[in-house]
């Protein structure tokens, strides 16, 4: 006895002439599969079926993973880029007074940060006349309050790169700026022999701008650029 089709003569015929597009369809693929499944009543354990949707769960999640290192490579290209640019602009003044001011302006931008500022550790007591023309950008602080200020009061050794929330910006540091930075990037500065050692601060406004789960590599090879540079001012 013959079993007439129950679907469209037409429908049929390109199913029979074209079976890889059903194949290649995971949707129709799966209706089919709990179709059988169904048929087969729930007595009965289809391991193909099961092998196939472990397999299917784990090329899922092998996509998420490709997806996420992709955008992660390119979240590094774009930081990377983006410390260049900052460290061309940089080296572009031909004076030190510009230097120091281009890093609250043109640098900060490229960078995408708040604020910019250069703490420098001395042992004098007079103003500086240069300090007022660059209060903005500089200021100085006693010595020995650079690893105070890394530290927070802790006894760990001080690292090149601070990443850290914080409630509010001291005052010392960020001046009039203080009042609205959440977090920082402190880049601890290495002037050489004989000389107190610096610190640029990066301040921002995001509190998830900067956390101690990011990379530093980028920003210590920025801190070595700025120290070099400076070296030469300072000579």
């Amino acid at each position: 006895m013959s079993t007439k089709p129950v679907i469209d003569a037409n429908l049929r015929e390109k199913i029979l002439a074209e079976p890889d597009v059903i194949l290649d369809d995971q949707d129709l693929m799966r209706a089919l599969v709990a179709a059988n499944e169904r048929a087969m009543g729930s007595n009965i354990v289809d391991l193909r079926g099961v092998a196939m949707e472990r397999l299917e769960t784990r090329l899922d999640r092998l996509e998420d993973t490709h997806r996420s290192v992709i955008a992660a490579a390119y979240e590094n290209l774009a930081g990377t880029n983006q410390v260049h640019r900052a460290i061309l602009r940089m080296l572009e003044p031909t004076n030190f007074e510009s230097f120091l001011r281009d890093l609250g302006g043109p640098v900060a931008e490229v960078l995408r940060v708040d604020c910019v500022k250069l703490v420098l550790e001395t042992a004098q007591t007079d103003e500086d006349p240069v300090l007022k023309r660059l209060g903005g950008v500089l200021s100085v602080a006693r010595a020995g309050f650079i690893d105070a200020y890394l530290s927070a009061g802790r006894s760990a050794p001080v690292r090149q790169v601070t990443l850290r929330q914080i409630h509010e910006g001291d005052l010392q540091v960020y001046g009039d700026d203080a009042g609205y930075v959440r977090s920082e990037a402190c880049l601890k500065l290495d002037f050489g022999p004989s000389r107190l050692p610096g610190m640029l601060v990066m301040g921002a406004e995001d509190p998830h701008q900067f956390s101690p789960q990011q990379g530093t590599d980028l920003l210590g090879f920025f801190a070595g650029v700025f120290e070099r540079t400076m070296r030469r001012w300072l000579a």
